[in-house]
């Protein structure tokens, strides 16, 4: 059981990043507001709100809801690093 939580935890994380960052360098390439310090925390934390009533469930916890929020802030940084590098 915790093997399989470890997997969903992973895949999350994995999941949130990738996701993310494409958006961020296909949809976000022209809003300024992606550039600010704040951006991947802010995602992050509001991708981890979302996540957040799903931990209810057996086998998703906090863990993989807070996964889910750093993948999402991971994502957000590599996008706009991405953008303003011109990759």
């Amino acid at each position: 059981m915790i093997a399989l939580g470890l997997l969903i935890g992973a895949a999350a994380l994995g999941g949130g990043f990738v996701t993310t960052r494409n958006f961020v360098r296909r949809r976000l390439r022209f809003v300024d507001a992606v550039q600010k310090p704040a951006a991947p925390l802010l995602a992050g934390l509001a991708a981890t709100a979302v996540a957040l009533p799903v931990a209810f469930l057996p086998v998703v916890t906090v863990g993989t809801a807070v996964a889910f929020g750093v993948g999402v802030a991971g994502g957000v940084a590599s996008g706009r690093r991405a953008r303003s590098s011109g990759t």
